[in-house]
């Protein structure tokens, strides 16, 4: 029998030292470094993911000219938003991660996922849930899908076995974190754990052809638990984010081997599963039936995507000492700067006012475009004077009250005109070049917050 071996990990960014340090120096985080067994079996001889490799002809270097190239082909799935993030459905052989807040959802849009493909044999593997509690969940989905298989088991030894008999075309791993590999002897989890389990799947995807998903949970600083080699190992990285008190789900890209970083999906959560939304912009903006003041409605966008959100916000006379500035969905420094602005440049006595925003939905915006509707939103509360709902902004705001340009303004003017939009406020500069005949829209241009309020408030 082999000695035993151990070394020191660190749990956060995988750093490996033979001797136990208190501070990790490679990411400098304090008693991160854990002792753990690294003393590995042989493989057996005839084991279908070491056997394959020793066959394999050596390879050797090639000229780009020499390189041939074929049409990538994809798997599409039955979800537009999660073919549209990946860049057009699942490539074969590609390794998926898929990260998120414990009940977001990861697991809810992975089984909706796996049930959808009808035409696909889709083998799903849970290291956390039992058969009932998946078979629960999809009577809960209200999808039937005969060719999606099931299997709880946490040894990847017991996982390949299963797939060599089952062959599926893909395979859902629920979650990296749980798997344990019979070669490396330390707890599910650690940080030699998930670099062995993926690299094995890493493997079997590049041999078979075969795309795998994979669930990971996140550090309580939201960050993908495990090594950052774990990022580094795989093709893709999803994140599912949202307020989990709230209906709306994001899906991002953070890395993509095989499609744009820029495209993100929008889920609704329901009672049923997941809803796919295909045009936010109409839920996000709520259909008033009267004119109320302190409302603007703002031109954003969400990678490659336009959005069209509403901005609300409230202005009332402070009753205690200091005014208080809160802001849901929004950068609450940068709201204070704006009101600074508003104060400065504006002539509004906001030193004396509660004033509150919110971006309507439950998202999160950084987008700096709605920096002008955020303005008139405020300044519309505060005069207690109504913004027309057919009015839209698209505009950044600077600190000397000028209205600065901002990008891909044609898609967002696009986006506002098929909305029924009738008039957009943008900067003077986004106007040059810019052929107005060709957008169904008024387009209003302007230098200065000034005149913005001079159109809208006279």
């Amino acid at each position: 029998m082999a000695k035993a071996k151990t070394a020191y990990f660190c749990q956060n960014c995988g750093y490996t030292s033979p001797k136990w340090l208190g501070k990790c120096p490679s990411c400098n985080q304090w008693n991160s470094l854990v002792e753990e067994l690294i003393t590995k079996d042989e493989p057996e001889k005839g084991n279908w993911r070491f056997g394959s490799m020793n066959e394999k002809p050596k390879a050797k270097p090639k000229t780009i000219q020499q390189i041939t190239t074929a049409e990538q082909y994809r798997i599409i799935t039955d979800d537009q938003e999660f073919d549209r993030v990946l860049g057009g459905g699942l490539v074969p052989g590609s390794l998926i991660l898929i990260g998120g807040e414990p009940g977001i959802g990861k697991s809810t849009l992975m089984l909706q996922l796996a049930l959808s493909l009808k035409d696909y044999n889709v083998l799903y593997i849970s290291g956390e849930e039992s058969e009932q509690q998946l078979k629960m969940r999809a009577q809960r989905l209200k999808f039937e899908n005969e060719r999606c298989y099931i299997l709880t088991e946490t040894s990847t030894d017991s996982i390949f076995k299963q797939i060599e008999q089952l062959e599926p075309d893909v395979v859902i791993v629920d979650s990296i974190q749980t798997m344990l590999s019979p070669l490396i002897e330390s707890g599910a989890g650690s940080v030699s754990q998930i670099k062995e389990c993926t690299a094995e799947f890493m493997t079997f995807a590049k041999e078979s052809d075969v795309p795998v998903i994979m669930i990971g949970h996140i550090t309580k600083e939201g960050s993908l638990a495990g090594p950052k080699v774990l990022e580094h190992m795989v093709d893709t990285v999803l994140t599912f984010e949202g307020d989990r008190y709230m209906a709306y789900r994001i899906l991002r890209t953070t890395k993509n081997r095989f499609g744009s970083t820029s495209e993100l999906g929008i889920y609704e959560m329901l009672a049923d599963g997941l809803r796919e939304v295909s045009n936010p912009s109409e839920i996000l903006i709520s259909e008033r039936t009267e004119q109320i003041s302190g409302i603007s409605i703002a031109s954003m966008m969400e990678g490659n995507r336009p959005l069209n959100v509403e901005i609300q916000s409230l202005v009332s006379t402070a009753n205690y000492g200091t005014p208080q500035r809160t802001s849901n969905g929004f950068d609450n420094r940068r709201l204070q700067m704006l009101l600074a602005v508003l104060e400065k440049r504006g002539g509004f006595r906001l030193g004396t006012q509660d004033v509150f925003l919110n971006v309507a939905g439950g998202l999160k915006v950084e987008d700096p475009a709605i920096d002008l509707a955020v303005c008139v939103a405020v300044a519309s509360s505060y005069e207690d004077l109504p913004v027309s709902s057919a009015f839209c902004f698209a505009a950044e705001v600077g600190l000397g009250g000028e209205v600065r340009a901002v990008s891909r303004i044609e898609s967002r003017i696009s986006e506002a005109a098929k909305l029924g939009f009738k008039q957009i406020f943008i900067s003077e500069n986004n106007l040059k070049g810019l052929d107005k005949s060709k957008f169904d829209i008024k387009i209003f241009s302007a230098e200065k917050l000034e005149q913005v309020f001079m159109e809208l408030f006279g």
